[in-house]
């Protein structure tokens, strides 16, 4: 029996990680076997920590992206129809990455296909950031780093814009409108995670149809390489012990410490994202730009000692990331809180090369 790949790609901070938490838990009340694989240029990733909470299995690939270890990615699949009998495997590539069409689901569907149905490729977009390269600018984001956004958009079968709570009824529907002009060849969509509005939708179509990577395009790679390297990666994990703690009002202060460093010095944010966790619960942070992206989500309770598992990819050199990451969390420690560290790592992407990458279309 085949089993059903959906793909869903979309610029970092797009809201990926929320959108599979959702589709996994309805997919389950379904009655259906589900399995994540999540994707990142380093370990201790926030996204694994957060999915794995469920009830769903989850792998992870990293050391790089699916297209450059495509073996990951299908060692990943495999371990799912195996070990867990999966009927559908939701898969995040990292958020930077693009040509996803070419050197990841035309390979998929020329060389597995008799174990899986690959789903159309689900662009995620986040509103705001959508909106304004609709308008021909950059959302903030280094020209390079925009180029990345405007080619998943691209080759995209479905663009699925998030977080559509954000946005009127008017605004969405205009919204939508702009963006089936730019790009006439996608269908469209739009869900809110946090309402459930459009999820049971997008799920629908992405649980039947089979016609994926419709469109292959044109990808320069050196613009591609430099609008990853221009963004700086942190991928941290720390326990924090000492006194009493409001693990809220920490989370909150960490938060927006980083953000207030970042905008005073221009640094553009890609994403920051953390998961903190007690023997009281978990709370996730996110932020996706200016200091008005924040929020905090989830309870983690008042005691003594918690783990944070800390992503940020924003345009600096490393180094620079991760001093400040370092002095935010020092200072957002304070009286008898001591953090340790349990693992650290910051770097640049180096220059995507990708194990297969296809010029037709794969007929199934």
């Amino acid at each position: 029996m085949k089993t059903r790949l959906i793909l869903v790609g979309g610029f970092l901070g797009a809201g990926k990680t929320t959108l599979l938490w959702e589709a996994a838990q309805r997919f389950a009340e379904r009655g259906l076997r589900v399995g994540l694989i999540t994707n990142d240029q380093a370990p201790e990733l926030v996204d694994t920590a957060f999915l794995s909470r469920g009830d769903v299995k989850v792998a992870e690939v990293n050391g790089s992206c699916f297209c450059c270890n495509f073996q990951g990615l299908l060692d990943a699949v495999n371990q799912f129809r195996t070990a867990a009998d999966a009927d559908v495997i939701i898969a995040e590539p990292v958020g930077s990455c693009t040509d996803l069409s070419a050197t990841i689901v035309q390979p998929l569907k020329d060389l597995c296909r008799r174990e899986l149905v690959v789903s159309p490729l689900s662009v995620m977009a986040d509103p705001v950031r959508l909106a304004d390269i609709l308008e021909g600018g950059t959302a903030g984001l280094h020209p390079s780093a925009a180029y990345i956004f405007r080619k998943q958009l691209e080759e995209a079968d479905l663009v699925v814009i998030s977080k559509s709570d954000l946005l009127s009824k008017d605004e969405l529907e205009a919204l939508k409108t702009r963006l089936a002009q730019a790009y006439p060849r996608a269908d469209i969509s739009a869900v809110s995670a946090m309402t459930g509005d459009g999820l049971d939708e997008w799920l629908n179509s992405v649980a039947v149809r089979s016609e994926s990577g419709r469109h292959l395009t044109e990808v320069d790679y050196d613009i591609y390489a430099e609008g990853e390297a221009v963004l700086g990666w942190l991928n941290a994990t720390l326990t924090l012990r000492g006194e009493q703690t409001d693990w809220n009002l920490f989370a909150e202060s960490l938060l927006r410490g980083l953000s207030q460093r970042f905008d005073s010095i221009g640094a553009s944010v890609g994403h920051v994202k953390f998961i903190l966790e007690t023997d009281d619960g978990f709370l996730t942070g996110n932020l996706t730009g200016k200091g008005d992206t924040l929020s905090i989500r989830g309870y983690a309770g008042t005691n003594s000692s918690a783990r944070l598992t800390l992503n940020a990819r924003v345009q600096m050199a490393p180094d620079a990331l991760e001093e400040i990451a370092r002095g935010m969390v020092a200072s957002t420690c304070s009286g008898d809180l001591t953090a340790t560290e349990v693992a650290w790592r910051s770097l640049s992407p180096g220059r995507p090369k990708p194990t297969h990458r296809y010029d037709h279309v794969v007929a199934v």
